[in-house]
């Protein structure tokens, strides 16, 4: 397996992740994974190893960004498809229909409510609660202050609680 492969084969799955959160699309992430590692091999000999997933994860992050704005200039022309949403596909602990439904609902509404987050608010926030990633991976991806990675998760686990606790009443805001 080559560097190339290894680090593909290493990355692949937060990068999907990652957009997948950030769009709510699961179609429309396998794409940006294809045009972020198409940019990967583009760049492979230019990139230093130790700095690959904060370039990778910064690149995805543009290239959802990218797709939105898109989305938004076609929009205009076309009616919004929301049977294709990722809410019909959600993990569950529990089986049983009762549960994916909770679960996919939920899912909806975190989705719904994750898209009305501005930037870069938006991808503290998946970095930081969907991905895993500690504070100064945030700030090195997104090239901000450690201090303002702390202000954006703030401010945004806030917007949330109460955006969600609209809709659930047991959230408090």
């Amino acid at each position: 397996m080559t560097g190339f492969e290894a680090a593909v084969a290493r990355h692949q799955r937060r990068v999907f992740s990652f957009a997948h959160y950030y769009l709510g699309n699961p179609s429309e992430a396998e794409d940006v994974v294809q045009e972020v590692l198409l940019r990967l091999w583009q760049n492979w000999q230019k990139l230093d190893a130790e700095r690959l997933e904060p370039w990778l994860l910064r690149v995805t992050r543009n290239a959802c960004y990218d797709l939105l704005r898109k989305r938004r200039s076609t929009s205009r022309y076309m009616a919004p498809d929301t049977e294709n949403e990722v809410t019909d596909r959600a993990p569950s602990d529990r089986p049983g229909p009762e549960a994916k439904a909770e679960a996919s609902d939920f899912r909806k509404h975190l989705l719904a409510a994750l898209r009305k987050l501005d930037e870069p608010m938006r991808s503290v926030l998946i970095l930081r609660e969907i991905q895993g990633l500690k504070y100064q991976e945030i700030a090195d991806i997104l090239e901000i202050p450690l201090n303002t990675v702390r202000v954006y998760l703030h401010r945004g686990r806030r917007r949330l609680r109460k955006q969600l606790g609209r809709v659930y009443d047991h959230v408090p805001a």
